[in-house]
């Protein structure tokens, strides 16, 4: 798309997706997203003079655009995901050259909900196969005509739900389109000449924290995953909590080394060590604001961000100045994702109220009237007479008034009420509204001002 706004009678919207989202989890799907990432076309930069200049047609298109640049920021690489990333490629650039058979040594990416690890992964694996696809275009002969020459040097999966050997084996199958043999044995054949023969040189697989291993398919599958790193190709496997998994025993942080250690295993038990010898096992953490180094990033970071964002009334510092940094810090505890969807949320309401500019109030989200009563629920009748329960809310807030007063909320069984259905006075239930008067501490406050509510409440409460 040009750097001319959007306007005129151009039917083709560029910047909205054409078709479904590509999955990664097939090889012409991950082919398709390698070749798409960092083509988006951000809005162009008009002032609001520019911007009211423009037909209604033309704002509704730039303010759909704006929205479609907020919700696709490009992946900003930081000092965690760096860290994460250049162990990656180092680790598939090593086992790419390496001649010797045997097992290759695999990598674990742990980290929290959220943080970034799949996109950070993908991303290293996308440029690893970029030039490893350079490299093959200069040595290895064109593909022979007639023949199909499928050659899938990453490849992405997401470990089942329901973990068995041959559902990971029909997972991976899935990949590059091959057919799903009968019988255990054959699909296990079957992965590994797939990977040989698409010469797949990494092997990604998400959501490895699905492997409990209180279960025997659990440990079925596990045993498999290592027996697929004799096949030549770099394992990446990717969960939520990998040490406290399980999968890798009692594994510690070393802040020395900056990675994760294994302790000596009790008991002489070897069996365990297949696992924690043949992974590096790294994790994504948050920003951290307790070091220099930390606030400098989280800085950077915003930084990055704040150059991104197309509202008309943006300003130097909006994201970074004053105390924005440690309110947005906190709000969204140094976790990537959040803060990504606390800065989508926010723009779009910045465009919708016109505000065009971000504020710790539009930040906060729409306020709701404080003590609003909350809607009856649809259903059965309520008496007119009855006052309506308030709001969670403003609940809380008679809660904490009430002790001053010396009034405190019954028992469900204390206080009833009635009502009229159908013509008939029937019981409606406990009410949960009375307040009685405590005796510990009677109220020494008016009827005005006491949260029991009005003259006539007071006079019938006991006392």
């Amino acid at each position: 798309m040009t750097g001319r706004p959007p306007d005129g009678g151009n039917p083709v919207v560029p910047f909205l997706l054409a078709g479904p989202q590509p999955d990664r989890t097939r090889w012409e799907g991950w082919q398709q997203w390698r070749a798409a990432r960092g083509t988006f076309a951000p809005a162009p930069r008009l002032s609001a003079a520019e911007y009211q200049a423009l037909s209604p047609r033309g704002r509704a298109l730039h303010d759909l655009h704006r929205t479609a640049t907020h919700v696709n920021l490009r992946l900003q690489e930081t000092p965690m995901s760096r860290k994460v990333s250049d162990l990656m490629r180092g680790r598939l650039q090593n086992n790419a050259v390496k001649f010797a058979p045997g097992t290759r040594d695999g990598l674990m990416i742990s980290g929290g909900g959220f943080q970034g690890k799949t996109e950070t992964a993908c991303q290293a694996a996308a440029e690893f196969e970029d030039l490893w696809r350079d490299i093959h275009r200069q040595l290895a002969p064109g593909p022979v005509p007639g023949t199909w020459d499928l050659f899938v040097p990453v490849a992405y999966c997401r470990l089942p739900v329901k973990a068995t050997p041959k559902a990971l084996c029909k997972t991976i199958l899935d990949i590059y389109g091959d057919p799903h043999p009968a019988t255990l044995h054959d699909p296990v054949r079957s992965v590994r000449d797939a990977v040989r023969d698409h010469a797949t040189t990494a092997l990604l697989i998400h959501d490895i924290t699905r492997l409990r291993l209180h279960r025997g398919d659990d440990q079925d599958t596990l045993d498999l995953i290592r027996e697929l790193m004799d096949l030549g190709a770099t394992l990446v496997l990717i969960g939520v909590d990998i040490p406290g998994s399980g999968l890798l025993g009692a594994a510690r942080p070393d802040p020395a080394a900056g990675q994760w250690a294994f302790p000596a295993t009790a008991h002489g038990d070897a069996a365990a060590t297949q696992t924690s010898r043949r992974f590096d096992l790294v994790d994504l953490d948050p920003f951290d604001y307790t070091t220099p180094a930390g606030i400098s990033a989280f800085l950077e970071h915003l930084a990055g961000i704040e150059d991104q964002l197309r509202l008309l009334r943006a300003a130097d510092g909006m994201l970074t100045a004053g105390d924005m940094p440690e309110y947005l810090f906190r709000r969204s505890h140094g976790i990537v994702g959040l803060l990504r969807r606390l800065i989508e949320d926010s723009c779009a309401r910045a465009i919708a109220t016109g505000e065009e500019r971000l504020t710790r109030e539009l930040l906060a989200g729409p306020p709701g009237p404080p003590g609003q009563p909350c809607r009856p629920r649809p259903g059965r009748g309520r008496d007119p007479g009855h006052p309506r329960r308030r709001c969670p809310a403003a609940a809380a807030e008679e809660e904490t008034q009430a002790p001053e007063h010396g009034l405190r909320r019954p028992r469900h069984q204390a206080g009833h009420r009635w009502m009229t259905i159908q013509g008939r006075r029937q019981h409606g239930g406990p009410c949960r509204e009375a307040w009685t008067r405590s005796k510990a501490s009677p109220c020494r406050a008016s009827c005005c001002a006491c949260p029991a509510g009005c003259a006539s409440r007071r006079s019938a409460l006991p006392g």
